[in-house]
């Protein structure tokens, strides 16, 4: 079964009220799509996820110009041969980044038609589900304009609350006083009723983000996000052998190369690649076999469209946890309760919690189907 043809979609949609995180303004949503066709007529779709403020059309022109060249005529079900083909061929400028975003959607598009043109759920061909479902958690928090909205962010802990979530991540990262004061504020809503953790978009230094973590420590986090930046590994150790909190990270880190120098520096507690950034489906496995020798727990990033989350949910129910008993830590799927019509509206079964659990799918493949008319709709010309 062969590759015909490689298609992107680049979709953009203005949200009608903006929202802020560490790093900056979110105005819009956006995302690359890829649509991948063999000779046989089976079609499957990936996700190039668009970081933040990044412009989709650099992951949509590397697929086109990239990788689409030398995917025409390739083996489908190769999905090993076809993502080193792309690695190494893209060496030289890619390693890491939107190089790296645009392999992933290839790749889970790839597993996609896998799925179908065998009649299994994704999960299944990646080796079986450790669990028929995974616990959700509420991500949000976001600032409508910065500091100063503890009472709002109050009010969201109290919906999450409403609608079955036990557990919730918090954005911080606008400095440590209004960090304080909105901890502080979500903890009284809680009540105990609910389990939370931080993420701070790496914000700071390691020195303040020891100060933040130490004046926390009695919240009993599940784990403490991203506290410096990407590069500052000597950073990221110095604050996990400072503090009591497992620290996480990993969601702009990039493939088996990237997540072994990250673990190798005895970085983390909890790894997070994001399957539509870090390589896909193949390049999981391989950042799940170095988690698991370490004794590292994967939790995939989530933050994309309805295309990564039903990948990311695939990606969940094949991980293992690092340790094995009666009652071993599982991994939780990032539920993102902000605006996004792309998670909503792109397929004709978005995925919805229920009581804060997801159900695995299980028809072909990813277990989707696209809107088409909700892509041309949404496409931009690039």
């Amino acid at each position: 079964m062969k590759i015909k043809s490689v298609e992107t979609f680049v979709l953009e949609s203005k949200l009608p009220v903006a929202f802020s995180y560490s790093q900056g303004v979110v105005p819009r949503r956006s995302t690359t799509l890829v649509r991948i066709t063999t000779d046989d007529g089976i079609e499957g779709w990936g996700e190039s996820f668009s970081v933040s403020l990044q412009p989709p059309q650099i992951a949509a022109s590397i697929v086109d110009y990239a990788l689409a060249p030398t995917l025409i005529g390739a083996d489908a079900m190769a999905t090993d041969v076809v993502w080193n083909e792309m690695y190494g061929r893209s060496r030289d400028y890619g390693r890491k980044g939107v190089v790296i975003g645009a392999i992933s959607a290839v790749d889970i598009a790839l597993w996609d038609i896998k799925g179908k043109a065998l009649g299994k759920p994704v999960w299944a061909l990646l080796g079986g589900a450790f669990r028929d479902r995974v616990q959700c958690y509420a991500t949000g928090f976001f600032r409508a304009r910065g500091r100063g909205e503890s009472s709002a962010m109050a009010e969201e802990a109290q919906r999450h609350l409403d609608n079955g979530f036990e557990i919730m991540k918090v954005k911080l990262g606008f400095g440590l006083q209004d960090d304080l004061e909105v901890m502080n504020r979500v903890r009284d809503v809680v009540d105990g009723r609910a389990r939370l953790m931080i993420d701070v978009n790496h914000a700071y230094g390691s020195s303040d983000a020891i100060r933040l973590g130490r004046a926390l420590e009695d919240f009993d986090l599940l784990w403490y996000e991203e506290p410096v930046i990407p590069e500052d590994l000597a950073g990221y150790r110095r604050v996990r052998t400072s503090l009591a909190i497992p620290i996480a990270g990993g969601e702009a880190e990039f493939s088996m190369y990237g997540f072994r120098d990250l673990i190798n520096a005895e970085a983390i507690d909890i790894a997070q690649p994001d399957i539509c950034l870090a390589g896909g489906f193949t390049a999981l496995k391989h950042i799940g076999a170095i988690a698991q020798a370490n004794g590292i727990m994967l939790n995939p990033h989530v933050w994309g469209t309805a295309v990564g989350q039903y990948a990311s949910l695939h990606a969940s129910a094949n991980t293992p946890s690092p340790q094995f008993g009666l009652y071993p830590s599982q991994p939780l799927f990032e539920y993102d309760t902000s605006s996004h019509p792309f998670r909503t509206e792109l397929v004709t079964e978005p995925l919805e919690h229920k009581d804060g659990w997801l159900s695995l799918p299980q028809t072909p493949g990813l277990g989707i189907t696209i809107d088409l008319d909700f892509v041309r709709r949404n496409s931009i010309r690039y």
